[in-house]
C-alpha cells in the first residue's frame, strides 16, 4: 500500500439477499486530506461508508489502513486503531452535560468508560483536557449546560468534540450537516476544516456547497459503482455525474 494512503479499499462489493448494493468498489484516502463520499439517493454510499466502518462484512473485497488489512476486525478494534466514526442521527448523552460528554470520550481512551464506581475527583485530571476540546469545537462556555438543551447544530459540535477525545487519525463523519439550517451549516463546515488540520477526514455529505468548499478529493457513487473522483471542478463537469444527479450538479 502506498503510505501517502491511510485508508484503501480494494474491490470492495456487499449483497444481500441477491440484491448488490456495491460492486467492485476500490477508494484510496491520501493522508491529511478532506475525502468526500457523494451520490444521489440509493447510490451504495452508506452501505460502503458501513463496511470502511467495520459495521458491515464485505461480500467480497479488502480494507487496509496504513498499509494493515482490517477487513475481518471488529469495529472496537479499529477504534483502537484509530479510525473514529460520527452518524447521521447526533448521538450524545443528552442528561449529561456538555462537559461530562466530553469527559467520557477521554475515559474510553483511557480505558475507563464504564468505570462508574470512582469518585468526581479522580474524573477531574480529565476536564482540563476537555475543555481544551470544548473551546476547539466553540463550546467551552457551555460546559455547564446539559446536552438535551443544545440547540441540533451544537449536539453535533458536542459530537465531533466527543469523536475527538479518541484522538483519531482517520475521522468519518456520516451526513455532518443533515437536518441543519444555514448557520449551524456553516458553523458545522468551518469546525471540519478546523478539526482536519492535524487529521484525515472521510464524509459522507448530501450538502453540495459543504462538499465543493471542504473537499480535496470528491468520489462519486452510483447504483454501488464509482462513477468519478477528483477535484470538485473535475466531477462537477463530469457528464456520468450531471446524469447521476438528474441535472442537480449544476447546483453543486
Amino acid at each position: 500500500m502506498d503510505s501517502d494512503y491511510i485508508l484503501e479499499a480494494r474491490n470492495l462489493a456487499k449483497e444481500f439477499k441477491g440484491f448488490i448494493a456495491v460492486s467492485n468498489v476500490s477508494l484510496k484516502v491520501r493522508r491529511g486530506t478532506i475525502h468526500a463520499l457523494i451520490g444521489p439517493n440509493g447510490a451504495g454510499k452508506t452501505t460502503l461508508f458501513n463496511m470502511l466502518t467495520k459495521f458491515l462484512a464485505p461480500t467480497s473485497g479488502t480494507i487496509h489502513f496504513k498499509g494493515r488489512d482490517i477487513t475481518g476486525e471488529k469495529p472496537a478494534q479499529v477504534a483502537r486503531r484509530g479510525i473514529v466514526r460520527s452518524f447521521q442521527i447526533s448521538a450524545v448523552f443528552p442528561h449529561l452535560t456538555v462537559l461530562e460528554n466530553v469527559r467520557v470520550g477521554l475515559q474510553r481512551k483511557l480505558g475507563t468508560s464504564f468505570q462508574f464506581w470512582r469518585s468526581e475527583n479522580s474524573l477531574q485530571e480529565l476536564n482540563g483536557q476537555a475543555l481544551e476540546l470544548l473551546d476547539d469545537v466553540g463550546l467551552a462556555s457551555q460546559a455547564n449546560v446539559v446536552a438535551v438543551e443544545l440547540s441540533y447544530g451544537r449536539k453535533r459540535a458536542l459530537e465531533i468534540a466527543t469523536t475527538l477525545a479518541l484522538d483519531p487519525e482517520l475521522l468519518l463523519l456520516d451526513e455532518p450537516t443533515q437536518g441543519m439550517g444555514h448557520e449551524d451549516v456553516e458553523k458545522v463546515r468551518d469546525l471540519i476544516r478546523k478539526v482536519a488540520a492535524h487529521r484525515t477526514v472521510l464524509m459522507v455529505e448530501h450538502n453540495m456547497r459543504v462538499v465543493s468548499h471542504l473537499s480535496d478529493t470528491i468520489t462519486v457513487l452510483q447504483r454501488g459503482s464509482v462513477i468519478a473522483e477528483g477535484r470538485y471542478e473535475e466531477v462537477a463537469a463530469n457528464p456520468q455525474v450531471m446524469e447521476a444527479y438528474m441535472g442537480t450538479a449544476a447546483h453543486v
